[in-house]
């Protein structure tokens, strides 16, 4: 075989080697990129799977819950006292004058004073204030119970930090509401010496304060600071029981309208159904003063 023959020999298996390489990672390639196809997949269909058991895991968290609150409404706030209190407290008073709110049912408080004239010996002045205040049951502020406790506390704070108030006392007191406490002061202004006797209560989700002050003008006595203070917490616990007849009254009347129903059933006659004897959360929405 001639040298010539030899070389071309060795080209053209030099070329088939060649040929064979490229049809070899050609073949390697499809191979390749459907082996990251599958793997993609399988990565995706993965994500998919997780975001759906974390959607199912959230829609099966239970939502957050507050307790509701015992009252859902105030009495109305002129009638808290009796005719005979307020004949005792400020005598020959007039109608009460009530106070100005945008939701008599969170937020309730009317006032009454007296001027006694006695002749050359001066007059008796009084003045007597209850004002009411109710919180809501709210997921993110709280109980309600929780915020009338707040407010109390902060009620009662206030009652001993008023400006120019002299002998300052403040006491518990037991039997109104579930806490109460009784403050006590002096207040001079320009027309004679005032003694001023608050008593904050709270019951429930509800908060009472009344004010009560006396003063001898013109030359009368000044009145008893203790005589006064007596009939604020006789006034306050009185205004409490109001308070809590208002789900007194829903709960009666829910009972005789859930006999009547039964009644009515057995006369064949259907009923309507009792409209007071639950009391459900109100909306929330009560803010503080």
């Amino acid at each position: 075989m001639s040298e010539g023959t030899m070389q071309r020999r060795a080209q053209r298996d030099h070329r088939a080697k060649r040929l064979n390489r490229v049809l070899v990672c050609a073949a390697a390639v499809p191979a390749m990129l459907i082996a990251a196809g599958c793997s993609s997949d399988s990565g995706s269909e993965g994500g998919e799977d997780k975001a759906a058991d974390t959607s199912a895991s959230a829609s099966a968290s239970p939502s957050p819950t507050v307790r509701a609150a015992v009252y859902t409404d105030l009495p109305e706030a002129c009638d808290v006292l009796s005719e005979k209190t307020l004949d005792d407290l400020v005598p020959k008073a007039k109608s009460g004058k009530e106070g100005q709110s945008d939701d008599i049912a969170t937020r309730a408080g009317c006032s009454w004073d007296s001027l006694t004239d006695n002749g050359v010996d001066g007059s008796q002045f009084r003045w007597l204030n209850v004002s009411m205040l109710r919180f809501d049951s709210d997921t993110a502020r709280g109980a309600g119970d929780e915020l009338a406790k707040e407010y109390y506390d902060k009620q009662v704070k206030d009652a001993q930090a008023t400006d120019g108030a002299k002998d300052v006392e403040a006491e518990p007191l037991s039997g109104t509401g579930d806490e109460a406490t009784a403050v006590r002061y002096d207040l001079k202004k320009k027309e004679g010496t005032f003694k001023q006797q608050t008593v904050v209560a709270r019951v429930e989700n509800v908060v009472v304060t009344l004010d009560y002050n006396g003063a001898g003008l013109a030359g009368d006595k000044t009145p008893n600071a203790d005589d006064l203070m007596k009939d604020a917490k006789k006034a306050a616990a009185e205004a409490v029981t109001s308070v809590t007849g208002t789900k007194a009254d829903k709960d009666s009347k829910g009972d005789k309208d859930s006999k009547g129903d039964k009644g009515d059933k057995g006369d064949g006659d259907g009923g309507a159904s009792g409209s007071g004897a639950s009391l459900e959360p109100a909306s929330p929405s009560a803010s503080k003063s």
